[in-house]
């Protein structure tokens, strides 16, 4: 396995993790109806647009095939609260190599990045029905807010986490 920084080249096995990963992961959260509307090709084109933002930081997990079976991502917003803010926007991984640590690997190099550049304080936003989010809590995510926001019709919670001491999440994700 190995994780490096996307490439525009990457930007369709990027857009197919996110659909196949958010078909297995929303599965009963999100309608049916909305996931299988879901295209690789737009997702593809998405992907495109944000492997030219230079502002973003991309990650992917390759396998040894060289395929990519996930990948992360975070970026400024123009919204945070705070200069030095930072949001952890997508950690994905194909459901076949969920559970073998390649997401702490991923956060691991995303909160690196995050003290390399001095950020203090890193947000995300995970639906209340998303076992995620207690991953992001075992690493010291604390919940600061929830919203609703509306997907395919239904209307849905979505939790707002944020981390305050890179440090401390640092050592959590290098000592375990």
């Amino acid at each position: 396995m190995k994780i490096r920084k996307a490439i525009v080249q990457d930007a369709e096995g990027i857009g197919t993790v996110h659909v196949d990963s958010w078909r297995t992961t929303y599965k009963d959260i999100v309608p049916d109806e909305f996931l299988n509307k879901l295209s690789y090709k737009q997702r593809t084109f998405l992907w495109e647009r944000h492997l030219e933002d230079l502002t973003k930081l991309i990650l992917v997990v390759e396998n040894d095939d060289g395929d990519i079976i996930g990948f992360s991502s975070a970026g400024k917003r123009e919204t945070a609260p705070f200069p030095n803010s930072i949001y952890l926007e997508t950690l994905y991984l194909l459901e076949a190599y969920q559970g073998k640590g390649l997401g702490k690997l991923l956060l691991k190099e995303l909160f690196l990045f995050f003290q390399q550049n001095n950020y203090q304080t890193i947000y995300v936003e995970v639906l209340a029905d998303n076992k995620t989010k207690y991953f992001y809590e075992h690493f010291g995510a604390k919940l600061i807010t929830s919203l609703e926001i509306n997907i395919g019709g239904k209307v849905l919670e979505e939790l707002v986490f944020e981390w305050d001491d890179i440090t401390k999440v640092i050592e959590l994700l290098l000592n375990e």
